[in-house]
């Protein structure tokens, strides 16, 4: 921290403000320990060492309805954490630079915005350690997928389960930060309209409706395009079972080669094929509708405003409907990723030997929980970062010099 410090000073020091570098070192602590905070909440609720996880593993016990209805509620209990910890951090930065002893040439404080950006980049400089550990997860993931397909001893499968474990958590972790990072760094960018926006004009007030409706549309076709995607695996699984019924046999005798007559191979080709077909064309209107929405809604709003006499109408409407879908956005994100990975590992954790172990009814409404948190924290959660991440840039680029 002295070395920080002391660069801080070395930085920022000016004699109108004598005292205006520590604070902003101070800022910039508190968006390092806003990073921390960030990863250890999102632990707590996914980590089965951890009471909201073993919870839920517990509530698949009475079935597959309970374990999904305690999945739900813990992903809108976790976003709660996240929201007090970027605002205690967005109002501490801001204090802190408000005070910093800079002002304009009218005596007015200037360093509450610089302050908060601090902030953002102290949460960002730890980055590259957070976001390193996202690597982690695909890789025990496929591994465990490589040792079932070898046909390994139970051994090493349950030794890649918990490795597994440790990478949905890790997963969560990363996305988890990235979402606060994104959140914090928000405000910079609302900043540039806060002078310039009336929520209370009704056009305002509806474009905001109209960009939280946006992030639920965007996020329910995702989640569709998974559930569309996935029912054409199953039927093409299913008619590979008909037409070849010695694809099962390589389950029930394992030792025997597969060169034999009575054995077949599946087509896995034909599986990725569809997959990956599917994958791009569903995502056509989900991509088309968060590109297409900001000039539809803009465009409409323009028209509307130059004909009443405010020509500025199509712009604030736009620049309130990119906030409050940024907000949405923020929110829906933190449920769909920790509401997946904490279904995942209340599977692990049951799998493990809890509750029955494998194969057990505890088991299989575990198993049906991480079936709905996969299109969760996979598609619908990524994307909306990819959302947030190109909101903000429109914000900005819309904004203009």
């Amino acid at each position: 921290m002295y070395p920080t410090a002391r660069s801080t000073r070395w930085l920022l020091y000016t004699e109108q403000a004598p005292s205006a570098w520590l604070n902003f070192a101070l800022c910039g602590l508190a968006g390092i320990i806003t990073a921390y905070v960030f990863v250890w909440i999102t632990k707590y609720y996914t980590d089965y060492k951890h009471e909201p996880v073993r919870s839920l593993a517990l509530s698949s016990s009475t079935g597959h309805g309970t374990n999904i209805i305690a999945g739900v509620s813990l992903g809108l209990e976790s976003t709660a954490l996240p929201v007090l910890v970027i605002s205690v951090s967005v109002l501490s930065a801001f204090w802190l630079g408000h005070t910093s002893g800079l002002v304009d040439e009218n005596g007015h404080p200037t360093g509450g915005l610089f302050g908060t950006a601090v902030a953002t980049m102290g949460m960002l400089s730890t980055a590259a350690y957070v976001l390193t550990m996202d690597m982690f997860g695909p890789i025990a993931d496929n591994a465990g997928g490589i040792v079932e397909m070898s046909q390994q001893p139970e051994s090493v499968r349950e030794i890649t389960d918990l490795l597994d474990a440790v990478g949905n958590t890790t997963k969560a972790t990363t996305k988890g930060f990235a979402i606060g990072s994104a959140a914090l760094a928000s405000f910079l960018l609302f900043s540039a309209y806060m002078d310039e926006v009336d929520i209370a004009v009704p056009e305002v007030f509806v474009g905001g409706l109209l960009g939280s409706m946006l992030i639920f549309l965007f996020s329910a076709w995702a989640c569709a395009a998974v559930g569309l995607t996935a029912q054409e695996v199953v039927n093409e699984v299913r008619r590979q079972f008909i037409e070849r019924p010695g694809i099962m046999l390589m389950d029930w005798l394992p030792k025997i080669s597969i060169s034999q007559e009575y054995e077949e191979k599946p087509d896995y080709g034909r599986c990725v094929a569809i997959v990956a077909s599917a994958s791009l064309r569903e995502m056509i209107k989900p991509g088309a509708l968060a590109i297409v929405s900001p000039i539809v809604v803009g465009v409409i709003f323009r028209f509307k405003g130059h004909h009443t006499g405010h020509p500025l109408h199509g712009a604030k409407v736009v620049a309130v409907m990119l906030m409050f879908a940024t907000v949405s956005g923020i929110l829906m994100a933190l449920f769909f990723n920790t509401a997946g990975g904490a279904w995942d590992n209340a599977k692990k954790f049951i799998e493990t030997g809890a509750l029955g172990g494998k194969g057990s009814d505890c088991h299989k409404a575990a198993v049906t929980g991480a079936t709905v948190g996969d299109p969760f924290k996979d598609t619908a959660g990524p994307s909306l970062h990819v959302l947030i991440m190109m909101l903000a840039t429109i914000t900005l680029a819309s904004h203009g010099p």
